[in-house]
């Protein structure tokens, strides 16, 4: 039996504030069963993209507790930034991706239209497959004028009516919910700042203009570069590799080249393949050449994908560039702390000898599979956060209004480069107490398995603790920031408290010499 599952691509309309991004992402965390598979936030857009996937109900509640909380936290009204946007979920699209047919995605994007517009009262349009009406299928159309020029259409023009809620605009602005096939977001840099140039080459490019089918564009200036952003709408019938060709030869007539290009969100593998075999030229190529895919097929779930995960992550973590970095191989060290812990929790259960334990271990089991699966996404949260940081101290300064704008992101992005690692540090002091059940009441044949896990919590403990510290030394705030740094140092005591008491229990119940 296929296991129904369907992803949500929800765009938000806010990148310079980590915290709230983080706020709207906990919100689709906190529901279980669903998985946030990639976060991408652009500061020039001033809009960040959460990619999250699992059963058709839980990431049908996730996707309203986020447009709720993003309600909350982000004010239309004060928005700006490059990407066109009429909301603060701004566009909430579903895709089947197993089990689910399109019809079902059109179904829950109308049932969670109409729950937003009932009950946060936030007017809510129907796009795609899911559209009401045909001149509502693309987004564009819908999305025209923006949040600013729906505000004062609303209430009169009968073509603005929304599909469910109010006919007025709060600072929340209007939500755009539907289901559609797979989408491909895809960015191309120009070498040059004339964001002319790349509208001209948008206009080239989109279908709506006279340009390649399926093919959605605009021209746009990113870090002080001209961008052709784009999404493609059916990768299968316009290839990816097409439209940068396409776009190359445009660029040429300017005078000028692609810089480099940008995936935004998730791409599916068949169209990276697709324009692997376009550029090599490989016109007998098959799909079963490619080797994981013939060893899926050959061994099924006897193929392990996780030593290349690990591979890759260690590769990327001594590549000469700052991201992973320290904070991420912390947050990776205690991931291992608490699967070890797990692991000693496995090897006592259903064992006679630990039956008085059972529940004890069930319970550490299962928390130990939480904080490992927390850790483990905190990887990509450090490497993103700093890489904010980054991107903040890139803005422009030119005008007062300018230099108020970056300073203002780069304390946001400080702040939240340093609520990382913090949580970080929570969560492997809770490793570390898990750890200490498994090691006073666990399989005595694992417990210097556990021991590792302390040692390696404490490890991961001290580089998160360096990585809070050196954040907050460049954060304005000194009051925010001390209350921080209390909190870490009552945390290192608690620490300091768990691993003696490990060692202490390795010992006795190991017959080892106290470490």
């Amino acid at each position: 039996m296929i296991t129904p599952i369907i992803e949500c691509i929800a765009n938000y309309s806010e990148a310079r504030r980590p915290e709230v991004i983080e706020a709207i992402a906990q919100a689709i965390l906190d529901m279980p069963g669903v998985s946030l598979l990639d976060r991408h936030s652009d500061l020039d857009h001033n809009r960040t993209v959460l990619t999250f996937a699992g059963p058709p109900q839980a990431v049908e509640e996730a996707a309203f507790r986020s447009i709720a909380r993003a309600a909350e936290l982000i004010n239309l009204d004060e928005h700006r930034g490059e990407h066109p946007r009429i909301g603060a979920s701004d566009v909430v699209p579903f895709v089947p991706i197993s089990g689910v047919t399109m019809q079902e995605c059109v179904d829950i994007a109308r049932r969670l239209g109409q729950r937003v517009g009932n009950e946060l009262e936030i007017p809510v349009y129907l796009y795609e497959e899911a559209a009401s009406r045909p001149d509502r299928q693309n987004l564009e159309n819908i999305r025209r004028g923006e949040y600013e020029r729906l505000k004062e259409d609303i209430a009169g023009d009968p073509d603005r009516i929304p599909d469910y809620g109010p006919r007025r605009l709060g600072t929340a602005g209007a939500s755009v919910i539907g289901a559609r096939h797979p989408l491909i977001a895809f960015n191309v840099y120009l070498t040059t700042d004339d964001v002319a140039t790349a509208k001209k080459i948008a206009q080239a490019v989109r279908h709506s203009s006279g340009g390649l089918r399926y093919v959605k564009a605009l021209g746009l200036l990113v870090d002080g570069m001209a961008q052709v952003s784009m999404n493609l709408t059916n990768y299968k019938a316009t290839p990816l590799a097409r439209v940068v060709e396409f776009i190359r030869r445009e660029a040429e007539r300017f005078g000028v080249g692609i810089h480099h290009s940008e995936l935004v969100g998730l791409i599916p593998e068949d169209a990276l393949v697709a324009a692997a075999v376009w550029y090599s030229q490989l016109d007998q190529f098959e799909p079963g050449q490619i080797l994981e895919r013939r060893l899926r097929a050959s061994l099924g779930e006897q193929l392990d994908a996780k030593p290349p995960e690990v591979r890759d992550f260690l590769d990327e973590l001594a590549a000469d560039s700052p991201t992973p970095g320290g904070g991420s191989a912390a947050a990776y060290a205690g991931a291992a702390a608490a699967a070890l812990a797990a692991m000693v929790a496995r090897l006592t259960l259903g064992k006679k000898k630990y039956a008085a334990v059972e529940r004890k271990m069930q319970e550490v089991l299962e928390q130990a599979e939480a904080l490992r699966a927390s850790l483990t996404a905190a990887v990509d949260d450090d490497a993103a956060a700093f890489q904010a940081v980054m991107s903040a101290f890139r803005l422009p300064k030119e005008t007062p209004e300018q230099d108020l704008v970056r300073q203002e992101t780069i304390q946001g992005a400080i702040l939240h480069a340093a609520h990382v690692p913090l949580q970080v540090a929570r969560q492997l002091v809770e490793v570390m107490k898990l750890v200490e059940v498994v090691v006073e009441h666990g399989n005595l044949n694992a417990i210097t398995d556990g021991g590792t896990g302390a040692e390696l919590a404490r490890a991961a403990f001290n580089g998160a603790s360096m990585n809070i510290r050196i954040n907050l030394d460049g954060f304005q705030d000194k009051e925010s920031a001390e209350l921080m740094l209390v909190e870490l140092e009552n945390l290192q005591e608690e620490a300091n408290g768990s691993i003696r008491r490990v060692r202490e229990l390795v010992a006795d119940r190991g017959g080892l010499a106290p470490v």
